[in-house]
């Protein structure tokens, strides 16, 4: 099996399809495939961590979010990002000052208007990143939580493996995996081992309100909550009796009616109540 990161290309686009998964010990056939798309900027990777004098002290940061847990419909997505080293810190010690992601915070804190602006700019400027899109499917065959935790996994776990396949100098390296929220997932050790990272090489770390606080978390959930979005407008045109545009999935009063009115998609998520009341009532 070739390996999916080894380019000789500068811009190393990933595109992956995950349809096992090991939780625990115990593969799961999904439910629904998970998609990861991204890519990894090689030569910036170089540029900024390739160093193996002085500077290797410096921890490579990894910074992860999602979006979309709350909502009755379509997926939940998570990001994980890999800014500059020198763009990479506490959000107000103002790292991002005279770049061009300066207004680079919370995505829940900044316009529509201003997060679609900063995506493809993150995209642009950030050493790599990947973004995952857990389906409602798998959502309702594991539950939102472990549905979220697999996502912020796999995230991490192949964004580590296309950073060591391509950095040499990972191995001299500690390296933090900056998770937003209270918990982080479990990653598979063994596998990023094979990869040349040592457990003792990572530090995962869970930042209550991260993406407001650290710059990598704040550029992971840009990631997340605009690729989010653009997925609700494709659901948008496919119904737009639905107008799925306006509520995003999320439980609002419009929404409601409209499932009342024009029964559950097969995109809406089964295990969350509302949603599971709509459907015993049209049995």
């Amino acid at each position: 099996m070739s390996n999916p990161y080894i380019s000789a290309q500068p811009l190393i686009p990933i595109d992956i399809c995950i349809e096992q998964v090991d939780i625990k010990g115990q593969y799961i056939q999904l439910a629904a495939p998970i998609h990861l798309s991204g890519q990894l900027h090689a030569s910036e990777l170089q540029s900024q961590y390739g160093q193996t004098t002085k500077d290797a002290v410096l921890p490579l940061q990894i910074g992860v979010d999602e979006a979309g847990r709350g909502p009755l419909l379509g997926s939940v997505n998570v990001a994980a990002a890999l800014l500059p080293a020198a763009w990479s810190g506490l959000i107000e010690a103002q790292p991002l000052k005279d770049t061009p992601l300066s207004v680079l915070t919370d995505s829940k804190q900044l316009s529509e208007k201003k997060r679609d602006r900063l995506y493809p700019l993150v995209q642009q400027y950030a050493a790599g990143y990947i973004i995952a899109e857990i389906p409602a499917a798998v959502i309702d065959q594991i539950n939102i939580l472990q549905a979220t935790m697999l996502g912020m996994r796999l995230c991490t776990e192949e964004l580590l493996q296309a950073v060591a396949a391509h950095l040499t100098a990972v191995g001299h390296r500690s390296i933090e995996v900056l998770i937003d929220g209270n918990r982080c997932p479990d990653l598979d050790v063994s596998k990023l081992a094979k990869a040349g990272i040592a457990p003792a090489m990572l530090d995962c770390q869970a930042w209550v309100k991260g993406d407001g606080r650290h710059t990598s978390i704040a550029a992971a959930s840009i990631l997340a909550k605009v690729s989010r979005d653009k997925a609700m407008y494709e659901l948008d045109a496919q119904y737009p009796e639905y107008a799925i545009a306006k509520h995003k999935g999320y439980p609002t009063r419009a929404h409601m009616a409209a499932v009342a009115t024009l029964g559950v998609l097969p995109e809406h998520r089964r295990s969350f109540a509302p949603i599971r009341k709509a459907l015993e009532s049209e049995c």
